[in-house]
């Protein structure tokens, strides 16, 4: 039998950020109320509990589907009016685009998700039978669905934990926080790091607790550093630990308009 060398300091088989269990834990203190606009205001939240399941899915798909480049707040109300309209495949179809756009407005690109809802909603009705697909791959096939979409889709819509919903507010505290074994580009990029090394067991409330840490306190443009209990060992939080200046570029503001 060959003995193992002695003092050998064995590597680690999957890499993993140094000080993420401790980060993970501090962010679960800061978000311990839950009282962040998407947890009032969330894809299963803002979708009709009571309906049929198949509808509550189908609204949970287009919540989803608006709320890209949009504000939660704004998502709700457009969803808001949508239920009260009456969202179901059926009569989303029976609406005329003038109406489904004015019953949308103003999320973003508005005019546009007026299409994507319109042409997912018949391919539903004529290949699902009036349900959604259950699968990522199927999912994406949609128009206007990406990966974020659907790996949410999955877990409000089936309950599936398939992967993590990488949206703005993940892929840039990923980033912030060296969650990352090199800075990426895209949120889908920020996905498959984070699978490769997040234990599956943190995977279903990850992307909510760090979308409701993005909007409170790690904001895109002027984090606040200063209140976090991370600064100390977070990268950018070390160098930025100052409270700044309250005034907002137009730019900064049209920045956080879209996240």
């Amino acid at each position: 039998m060959v003995e193992q060398p002695q003092n050998v300091k064995q590597e680690p088989s999957v890499w993993e950020p140094p000080m993420w269990r401790e980060q993970l834990k501090n962010i679960y203190s800061m978000r311990k109320f839950r009282n962040a606009a998407v947890d009032s205001m969330g894809c299963d939240v803002i979708s009709d509990t009571l309906a049929s399941p198949e509808v509550y899915r189908y609204q949970v798909l287009l919540s989803l589907m608006l709320s890209s480049q949009t504000k939660d707040q704004i998502t709700s109300a457009a969803m808001e009016k949508l239920r009260e309209h009456g969202c179901s495949i059926d009569n989303i179809l029976q609406t005329s685009d003038k109406v489904l756009g004015e019953l949308i407005y103003p999320v973003g690109f508005w005019k546009k998700k007026v299409e994507y809802i319109k042409r997912t909603s018949k391919i539903l009705q004529e290949e699902y039978n009036g349900d959604i697909p259950d699968t990522v791959e199927k999912l994406c096939k949609l128009p206007g669905v990406g990966p974020k979409m659907a790996y949410l889709v999955m877990k409000c819509a089936w309950n599936q934990i398939v992967g993590i919903g990488v949206d703005t507010h993940v892929h840039r505290i990923s980033n912030r926080l060296g969650w990352v074994k090199k800075p990426t580009k895209q949120p889908e990029d920020t996905r498959k790091e984070l699978q490769d090394w997040l234990p599956r067991e943190y995977w279903r409330d990850i992307d909510e607790l760090l979308v409701g840490f993005g909007q409170q306190t790690c904001l895109p443009v002027g984090p606040k550093c200063y209140e976090c209990l991370n600064k100390e060992i977070c990268p950018v939080g070390k160098s930025n630990k100052k409270m700044p200046s309250s005034k907002k570029t137009k730019k900064e503001e049209m920045k956080e308009e879209t996240e």
